[in-house]
């Protein structure tokens, strides 16, 4: 375990949004939420591990920043956004200033916005590079790479939410090492139907109705992290998945990962209507995949139900 602490990839998300009625549910999406953040490339690998100027090219290579941001009773409403790079991964608001890089700010509205960015290349206050300040804060001095934080703060409304992602820079410390790619689901499965981002089912009833995913094991990344004598330590992704819908609730709201004895776990999960019913109505889902190292990724799809 000590080389989850150890190497750079970890991802902390946090989401702080307005009023939560004592039995709502993470997996039941009712009011605005940032329920993924990805980077593509989720990690910049240099070539080596030096101060020439090819690492200095890696390390400061544009990425791609990626929110999914549902809201889905704002009727369309305009969400104004800020994104602040900083400097320590406890910030979870990048509220120092004197250790934080306005990246971009504007207007957007929900659904899934995307930013080109030169992290890398950010510079504090006084001129000092903001991956200088990040090494400053490692407790690790880079040794599995460097974690600099990116806060989303986005507001709707009334609503707000702080959201971080951790943007990955590293080198190749031990043999075997490579750059991270973010996580892609395979094909979803309404009730053993294929369920594609074309086909709208039509579930009728209160259900459950059970949710799957096609076999994943061969999109686990096999990688390798520095121990700490600098040792090749080999390892393999357990991808985990949360669940989300506008309408209902899902009875396991994240499937996969490992326990303890690393047997991965079964993405299955039931969708279940409220015992209430209602009237007939367009229902969205969304399925994140994080690969445990920093990498993450969505899907969305749709029903038609009816009680």
């Amino acid at each position: 375990m000590k080389t989850l602490h150890l190497h750079a990839s970890l991802l902390l998300a946090l989401c702080a949004v307005a009023c939560v009625d004592p039995e709502d549910t993470p997996s039941h999406v009712h009011d605005f939420r940032v329920l993924g953040l990805a980077m593509e490339p989720p990690e910049l690998m240099a070539p080596a591990c030096d101060t020439s100027p090819e690492t200095e090219a890696a390390l400061t290579a544009p990425v791609t920043f990626r929110a999914l941001m549902v809201d889905p009773a704002g009727e369309g409403r305009a969400i104004d956004y800020t994104l602040w790079a900083c400097a320590d991964v406890n910030d979870e608001t990048c509220a120092d200033g004197a250790q934080r890089v306005l990246l971009a700010q504007g207007s957007t509205q929900e659904g899934e916005l995307s930013l080109p960015l030169h992290p890398g290349d950010a510079r504090v206050a006084d001129g000092t590079p903001l991956l200088e300040r990040v090494r400053q804060k490692d407790p690790y001095q880079g040794l599995g790479g460097l974690r600099m934080p990116l806060v989303l703060h986005a507001t709707a409304g009334g609503e707000q939410v702080y959201a971080q992602k951790l943007m990955v820079f590293s080198c190749p410390l031990v043999p075997g090492m490579k750059a991270n790619q973010n996580p892609v689901l395979p094909g979803l499965n309404l009730d053993g139907v294929p369920w594609t981002a074309e086909s709208v089912p039509e579930p009728r009833g209160l259900g459950p109705f059970v949710v799957t995913l096609d076999d994943l094991t061969d999109r686990q990344e096999a990688y390798v992290v520095p121990g700490l004598r600098q040792e090749a330590v080999h390892l393999t992704e357990a991808w985990k998945v949360s669940w989300h819908a506008s309408f209902g609730k899902f009875n396991v709201e994240e499937t996969g990962g490992a326990n303890p004895g690393g047997e991965a776990g079964k993405h299955r999960t039931e969708w279940e209507p409220p015992e209430e019913g209602g009237e007939a109505r367009e229902v969205l889902f969304w399925a994140v995949v994080r690969d445990g190292r920093g990498g993450q990724s969505w899907v969305s799809r749709r029903a038609r139900w009816a009680p």
